[in-house]
């Protein structure tokens, strides 16, 4: 299978990438930065990502079996003033489209889409229990995320089998959440965030990938998926969890108002919550390597406690 990779140079693009060639499939990477490996292999050719012109990725579409859609600006990296809100929308949004366009002109077309997504979506939902069914929430990432879906939904027409992929909080030790949530209780200074009774809904890599993979050639898999493990948990239990593990305190709480004031809007990605389950992907068949907190943890912090 030939797959080409829109965005392959972030921490799942890269992730994928691998699986994908120790399965002996072929990949190439779009991105907005060619001369940036980050990781991939020198075999996978990087393309520059030219919005201007989507014929240029149509010549590649034409002999790919599957897309992957995983562009988009990183959405911690910094305050979100109305600039950094309007790249934000416009990394993801405008990509999709020129995506769209790109397939219409590819003759033949890829089979499959995968197009990004995020839980953010479903918007702050308390203790509900949420499904693919719960509509949008109306928050600026859950307006996000409706926008980023509907950028490629034109494929759908064409004959193209679209999935899209609502992912959780992505753990790994390299790269992502985690590190960013060991760094204070390493120091001794951790705690959890806010009220700490939010749900995270949060999902081992190997896993993120494992489901990609599937749902790349699961030929009755179409429309939006949660990609989260089957058990969420409160910040305060993921919290917990890892101090046990560090051997560390977490008595240091964040209060919320001391996460807007630091970080403003951009705080609600920590704040809200969210008790999303993949209902979709379990009912498909898809079988969890790390279904549970506890050994998802053991697995990726064990070699890297001290």
């Amino acid at each position: 299978m030939y797959v080409v990779l829109m965005g392959g140079t972030g921490l799942l693009g890269r992730a994928l990438t691998d699986a994908l060639l120790m399965q002996q499939h072929t990949v190439s990477v779009f991105t907005r930065h060619p001369k940036h490996r980050r990781g991939l292999p020198p075999a996978v050719p990087l393309l520059p990502w030219t919005p201007s012109d989507p014929n240029a990725l149509a010549k590649h579409l034409r002999e790919a079996d599957a897309v992957v859609n995983l562009m988009g600006e990183n959405l911690a990296a910094r305050r979100w003033t109305s600039a950094r809100k309007r790249a934000l929308v416009a990394s993801r949004v405008e990509t999709g489209r020129v995506l769209a366009a790109a397939i219409r002109l590819a003759q033949p077309r890829p089979k499959v889409l995968l197009q990004a997504s995020a839980v953010g979506y479903y918007g702050d939902r308390g203790d509900d229990l949420v499904d693919e069914r719960t509509p949008p929430g109306d928050d600026f990432l859950a307006r996000l995320c409706v926008e980023w879906e509907a950028s490629t939904a034109s494929v759908e027409a064409l004959g193209v089998r679209r999935v899209v992929l609502r992912t959780g909080v992505v753990l790994s030790s390299d790269g992502g959440a985690l590190p960013r949530l060991l760094l204070p209780l390493r120091s001794g200074l951790g705690g959890p965030l806010g009220t700490g009774r939010q749900w995270v809904p949060w999902i081992h890599i190997a896993d993120h990938v494992g489901a990609m993979l599937f749902l790349l050639t699961h030929e009755a898999a179409k429309g939006p998926f949660n990609l989260v493990a089957p058990t969420p948990v409160t910040n305060a239990e993921l919290t917990r969890a890892l101090a046990q593990r560090l051997r560390r305190p977490a008595f240091f709480r964040m209060p919320a108002f001391a996460l807007r004031w630091l970080l403003g809007e951009m705080s609600a990605v920590l704040l809200v919550s969210q008790r999303v389950f993949p209902n979709r992907l379990l009912d498909a068949g898809y079988a969890f390597r790390y279904p549970v907190l506890d050994a998802a943890l053991d697995n990726l912090l064990a070699p890297h406690i001290v």
